[in-house]
């Protein structure tokens, strides 16, 4: 029974060695490690696209280097879309500049960010593009329902993890902000959206909306109300609607929030800022902005620099009003 058993086992070890002989290196199986963000692109066959526009880009090396990085990573129909909706019939048609900022704002660096940590919660990040000086854009998200970026681009795929960083799957691109993108994707500053609208349909005007909607106008740093700072105002001038304020009157008290520079938080002094609509007083230590009336604003310090293609955003929680005469 012994010399049976040893006969089988010197049967089966003469196979094994034969078998492994007979395999050249181009036969021998591959190990494959886990994969980096480019790699973990180039698997999925609905983020070619992405993958042609980061190599066409010359992003390859940067998406592929070791350290924390949250990418959204657009489908090959997002692409598609976005190209058309531009007025390209192909990639190769989007200069390299601003193709690259465009990817650029897919990534937030320095952070693995979770969809756990987003789902329940708003707020804002800075990707890798480039804004007025040497600023970073912002990226406003929203998981109150699913989790979506500046109001437009939903995750479709959450947390697909790589070597070095987190990559979610969207259905949309996300094209360069505007100061208008934050201000209504952002539904506390509905009010803000309104009375800039409102302000545009009186004479004269900015225009409003054009303005604060065009990527070259600027840049600009708005001081931008909440919508509880708006109802306040609406009592304390003891009316009920902002259509019951005329527009020159709406047109006046915006221009106290807007100041023709881009003027990030860390750079704001203490004396006197000079609107569009005159002076008003800064104290940098208590981040607090005064009318000409010695009405307080407190700028909200969770929601500063909030940074745009066209300028930056502050948020505030009263109206600033016109001195009175």
């Amino acid at each position: 029974m012994k010399k049976i058993n040893l006969f089988k086992k010197f049967i089966l070890l003469f196979a094994i060695t034969i078998a492994f002989n007979s395999c050249d290196d181009d036969d021998a199986p591959v190990l494959q490690g886990p994969l980096n963000i480019v790699e973990t692109a180039q698997s999925v066959a609905d983020l070619s696209i992405l993958v042609d526009a980061v190599v066409q880009a010359g992003l390859v090396d940067a998406l592929s280097a070791s350290g924390d990085k949250t990418v959204l990573a657009p489908t090959n129909a997002a692409f598609t879309a976005f190209l058309a909706d531009k007025g390209f019939s192909s990639l190769s048609q989007v200069p390299n500049d601003v193709l690259t900022q465009i990817l650029l704002n897919h990534v937030i660096d320095g952070a693995n960010i979770q969809s756990s940590a987003l789902v329940g919660n708003t707020g804002y990040a800075n990707t890798l593009a480039d804004g007025p000086g040497t600023t970073k854009l912002s990226i406003y998200y929203d998981g109150t329902s699913g989790v979506s970026f500046n109001g437009a681009a939903s995750v479709i795929i959450p947390d697909v993890a790589t070597t070095n960083g987190i990559v979610h799957v969207i259905d949309e691109v996300i094209d360069l902000p505007t100061i208008a993108t934050f201000a209504t994707t952002n539904s506390a500053l509905s009010i803000l959206v309104d009375a800039l609208a409102y302000a545009d349909t009186g004479e004269p005007t900015v225009p409003y909306i054009a303005t604060v909607s065009d990527g070259e106008a600027g840049p600009l740093t708005v001081f931008a109300p909440t919508n509880d700072a708006f109802a306040s105002l609406l009592v304390e001038l003891e009316v009920t609607a902002l259509t019951d304020i005329a527009t020159s009157t709406i047109n006046a008290v915006l221009l106290n929030h807007i100041v023709n520079a881009n003027v990030q938080s860390t750079q704001l002094t203490s004396g006197a800022v000079p609107t569009l609509g005159g002076d008003i007083t800064a104290d940098a230590t208590a981040f607090t902005l005064t009318d000409g009336n010695g009405r307080v604003s407190n700028i909200v310090t969770s929601l500063v620099d909030i940074q745009a293609t066209n300028g930056v955003v502050h948020v505030i929680d009263k109206v600033i009003l016109p001195a009175s005469n």
